[in-house]
């Protein structure tokens, strides 16, 4: 079987709201459940930093980032330090309100929903993009 690499996944770190926690749940779903042999996490805070090696898998694989709010930081940092992201997933596209929710009961019940569908999504553009780089590879 040909070597097909890896998706990276880049999470918002944000605390600033509900979605931050959302976006890193969603990341996780993908990484431990749906698509653990075809996916790596890569870690926003070290990437911004300019850790070499977080930096270089994303300038040479593809990757999904998954921001929790409109200032895009996983976005953003992704195509300033390596390369455009395959796919960027904002998670205030999934919520009404979400982050403007101050009841932590929300992050915990309500939130479990949008997290599902965030990762099957993600989970879905892995499988796209690991499609692709089969077809590159072989």
């Amino acid at each position: 079987m040909p070597f097909i690499p890896k998706v990276g996944i880049i999470a918002c770190n944000g605390e600033e709201c509900g979605c931050g926690n959302i976006s890193r749940q969603a990341a996780l779903k993908v990484l431990h459940e749906l698509r653990p042999h075809d996916t790596v996490t890569i870690c926003l805070p070290l990437f911004l930093a300019g850790d070499s090696g977080e930096r270089g898998f994303a300038e040479v694989f593809p990757t999904v980032t998954i921001d929790g709010c409109n200032k895009l930081c996983a976005t953003r940092g992704t195509a300033m330090y390596s390369s455009e992201p395959a796919v960027s997933i904002n998670v205030q596209e999934y919520v009404s309100d979400g982050c403007a929710a101050e009841d932590e009961r929300w992050v915990v019940t309500e939130s479990r929903a949008v997290v599902d569908r965030i990762a099957e999504e993600v989970a879905a553009h892995v499988d796209r993009l690991r499609a692709r780089l089969a077809e590159e590879w072989t």
